[in-house]
């Protein structure tokens, strides 16, 4: 049997029509089939690879680490350098008083970790979060995830969780004395880039001050240099008492961490002891990993390139079937009518050896997330693939 018929066997299966790319190796912002095909990643694995696949500082800091120790206890006993130093690093990135790092494997569990920081805090029962939001696929991130489609065969899921609107002032109301948290994504990344507006940010920051709930950011797929600035709220001088991260700050290894300040994140120290614990959460080489690609962010200057690569994206991408371009930096969506329309136009571009998607809750608009290292030159060979895509597909 082949790798594919391998792959339909004998792993768990998250679709009947998965995309079956067989990829033997990745560099930059291509990956490679075993026939050699090229494919460009407009993607990054999901808003992973945001400094490329197997970036120069990210494979060296993991040899590094190897080269010492992997797993040598469960996270919060021993002092082990690299989450030393990884939690050093993103307290330097963010607001003071977002000092306090919990390292966990993924964006789910930073989540569930992060509401149940919230509820132990403040000691209330409820959690608030918006329609169309995407907080994983755990039982607790579920829970607040704002798609029904997505939740009703789990149910029942947590209680005392509510939905609102995103974008809309007055359904901020619904945050009360009663409520924990708010949790929210400053850009809504599978509603199809959705991005907060600053009077409602401004209100949502406003509302939980005056009723004493703790404000979550949910940057799993906004931060780490997304949107052009290390985190999305760093647009909107709006700061949150707890932020979820993970995804793009791994430099393609498996990490997140829910972060706070020292004295929110002491109440899981005790009633009870280890009110909260993992075992592989801030391995060492992940860990190792993490701040190699955080310090590539900051040190290679790659912010500062975003907006013009994204102006680019969106000056090539003339169609008459394109209907819109959302974007926020490189995390952005591009509209057509309907999903029978993108899903042709996607295949095409696959393909050619350009690989995009659809998003969660917006199946009529093509993602685009390249690696943040992707050069114009790069930007306008995609861009004519697609093009071409769209017209082979349409005409």
């Amino acid at each position: 049997m082949n790798n594919r018929q391998l792959f339909l066997q004998h792993l768990g299966q998250t679709s009947e029509f998965p995309l079956l790319i067989e990829i033997e190796r990745a560099e930059g912002i291509y990956m490679y089939g075993p026939d050699e095909k090229v494919y460009t990643d407009l993607i990054a694995g999901i808003g992973v690879s945001n400094v490329g696949h197997r970036h120069p500082n990210v494979v060296k800091a993991l040899h590094d680490q190897i080269d010492k120790y992997m797993h040598v206890m469960v996270y919060g006993e021993f002092v082990q350098t690299p989450q030393v130093q990884l939690g050093k690093t993103l307290a330097s990135l963010l607001p003071d008083h977002l000092n306090c790092s919990f390292l966990v494997n993924s964006g789910s569990e930073a989540n569930e970790g992060a509401i149940k920081l919230a509820k132990r805090f403040t000691g209330r029962p409820e959690i608030i979060s918006c329609h169309n939001a995407y907080h994983g696929s755990t039982n607790g991130a579920l829970s607040i995830t704002g798609e029904e489609s997505l939740k009703a065969n789990f149910r029942p899921l947590l209680p005392e969780i509510k939905h609102i609107t995103f974008n809309d002032i007055m359904e901020l109301d619904a945050i009360t004395e009663h409520t924990a948290a708010f949790i929210m994504e400053p850009v809504q990344g599978e509603a199809g880039v959705i991005s907060a507006t600053q009077k409602y940010m401004d209100a949502v920051r406003a509302k939980c001050n005056q009723t004493g709930t703790l404000l979550i950011f949910d940057e799993v797929q906004c931060g780490a240099g997304r949107t052009g600035r290390m985190w999305a709220h760093e647009h909107y001088n709006v700061t949150p008492d707890i932020m979820t991260v993970a995804k793009g700050i791994g430099g393609g290894m498996p990490i997140g961490a829910f972060i706070s300040s020292q004295e929110i994140m002491k109440v899981l120290q005790n009633d009870p002891i280890l009110g909260h614990i993992t075992t592989f959460g801030g391995h060492p080489v992940c860990s190792a990993a993490a701040n190699a690609c955080l310090t590539t962010l900051t040190e290679d200057s790659l912010l500062k390139d975003v907006p013009v690569k994204a102006q680019r994206f969106i000056d090539k991408l003339k169609h008459p079937s394109i209907k819109e371009i959302r974007h926020l930096g490189l995390m952005m969506a591009v509209e057509f009518e309907s999903f029978d329309v993108l899903k042709p136009i996607i295949d095409k571009a696959i393909e050619k050896g350009v690989v995009t998607d659809w998003f969660l809750f917006n199946d009529f608009s093509m993602r685009i997330a390249p690696p943040l290292t992707i050069t114009f030159e790069e930007i306008d060979q995609s861009c004519k693939t697609i093009l071409d895509a769209i017209t082979e597909t349409l005409h």
